[in-house]
C-alpha cells in the first residue's frame, strides 16, 4: 500500500486521528501493551505516542481530540465556568425560557451566546464540559407532587422500622409494581438506505396485559401477567400467589394505588397477618421502589426492542423476558444498589 497517509499521519483527517490517539493510549493503558510496540503497528513516532499519553494523563480523554492551533485566549473564562455549572446542576432549559427540561449542547451554546455574547461550537461545548467533569446522561426524574419531608421520614423512620419489624418476624422483605405492557409500543433503531427510513412490519394492536411483580433484594422475583384490569380482587389474587410461593412471613412494599389501601386488601392482610405485612412508600416515589427496574429491564431493554406480530406473541415474549430474569438472581440483585434504592439493599456483613 502506498497511500500518503501511512507515510504522512498529517494526512489522515482529524476525526480519525481522534479515535487512532483513543485506541492507542487504550492499548497502552488498559492492556499493557508497551509505547514502542504501539508505536510501529499504528506507523506513528514515539515522540506522539508519548505526547498523547501525557495529554490523556494529565486533562483526561477529551484531551486526545485534535485542537486548535495555540495562541487565542480561552474562549470560556473561569466565572463563565462557574455559571455554567451551577446553571446545569441546578437549574433546568425550561427555567431559562426554553421548552424542555434537559440540557442539549443546542441550548447551552444558544444561552451562552445570549448571556455572554460569545460564539462556541457544540463540539467545542461538549470538550470543556468534559474537562468540568460533566457528562450527558440518563436522567432520574422526580415527580412534581413528591414531598422531600415524606421521603427523608420514610428513609430514616419508616423503613429502619418496618427492617425492625422484619426481623422480629423472621420476614423477607419484597418491594410490589404493576405496570402495563402493550403490543403498539416499540423504540429503538436498526440501519437502512440514507434517505430511506427501513420499514420493519410490527403489530398495530394496541391490546397489552397488566403484569405484577414483586422482588426482594435476595434476587427473589415473583410474577403476574393478566389481561384484567387490576383491581382488589386481582391484586389479593396475587398476594395469595406470593405467600404460596414463600416458606417465611413477607413483608411488602408498595405504592399508594387505590386498590392497594381498599378495605378488601387490608382485611386480606389483616386475616393473614402472622405471614403477611403490608407497607407504603412515600406518595410520588417510584424511584425508590427496586421492582420499577423489572420494567425497565423487560419493557425497555428488551420487549421494545422486538417485532411483535400480535396480542399472543406479546403474551410469549413477556413470559420469556420474565423467566429470564426472574433467573438471573444478580440482576434483581443489582436492582438494589442503585443510589436511590441502596437502602432497601442487604446490609454487608464484616467476616
Amino acid at each position: 500500500m502506498k497511500a500518503e497517509w501511512l507515510s504522512d499521519a498529517r494526512k489522515i483527517p482529524d476525526e480519525v486521528m481522534n479515535y487512532v490517539r483513543r485506541i492507542a493510549v487504550c492499548a497502552i493503558e488498559e492492556k499493557q501493551y508497551s509505547p514502542e510496540l504501539v508505536a510501529d503497528l499504528l506507523g506513528i513516532s514515539r515522540s506522539s505516542i508519548y505526547d498523547w499519553l501525557n495529554r490523556y494523563r494529565q486533562d483526561g480523554e477529551a484531551a486526545l481530540d485534535t485542537g486548535t492551533s495555540p495562541g487565542a485566549p480561552p474562549i470560556l473564562t473561569p466565572e463563565m465556568d462557574r455559571w455554567l455549572e451551577a446553571t446545569l446542576l441546578h437549574a433546568t432549559p425550561e427555567e431559562h425560557g426554553y421548552d424542555t427540561v434537559l440540557w442539549t449542547l443546542k441550548i447551552i451554546v444558544d444561552l451562552l451566546k445570549n448571556r455572554f455574547g460569545i460564539e462556541i461550537s457544540p463540539s467545542t461545548v461538549a470538550s470543556h464540559l468534559h474537562r468540568l467533569r460533566l457528562s450527558c446522561q440518563q436522567p432520574v426524574y422526580r415527580a412534581l407532587g413528591q414531598d422531600p419531608e415524606k421521603v427523608e421520614r420514610y428513609l430514616k423512620e419508616e423503613f429502619p422500622e418496618i427492617q425492625r419489624v422484619a426481623e422480629e418476624l423472621g420476614a423477607d422483605i419484597g418491594f410490589e409494581d404493576e405496570s402495563w405492557m402493550g403490543a403498539g409500543k416499540r423504540s429503538g433503531r436498526t440501519w437502512g438506505r440514507v434517505g430511506s427510513p427501513p420499514t420493519v412490519r410490527v403489530s398495530d394492536d394496541r391490546g397489552g396485559y397488566h403484569v405484577l411483580s414483586m422482588i426482594t433484594a435476595q434476587g427473589d422475583l415473583v410474577y403476574r401477567v393478566d389481561e384484567r384490569s387490576i383491581n382488589s380482587q386481582v391484586y389479593i389474587e396475587f398476594l395469595k400467589k406470593l405467600l404460596a410461593e414463600r416458606t417465611r412471613p413477607l413483608i411488602v412494599i408498595a405504592d399508594n394505588a387505590s386498590y392497594h389501601n381498599s378495605r378488601e386488601v387490608q382485611d386480606f392482610v389483616a386475616a393473614n397477618r402472622d405471614k403477611l405485612r403490608l407497607f407504603f412508600l412515600p406518595p410520588h416515589s417510584p424511584e425508590l421502589n427496586p421492582d420499577e427496574q423489572v420494567w425497565n429491564e423487560v419493557k425497555h431493554r428488551n420487549l421494545e426492542k422486538k417485532p411483535i406480530k400480535s396480542k399472543k406473541d406479546l403474551e410469549y415474549l413477556l413470559y420469556v423476558f420474565l423467566e429470564k430474569l426472574k433467573r438471573n438472581v444478580e440482576k434483581i440483585r443489582s436492582f438494589f444498589k442503585l443510589p436511590e434504592t441502596r437502602y432497601a439493599g442487604l446490609q454487608e456483613t464484616s467476616a
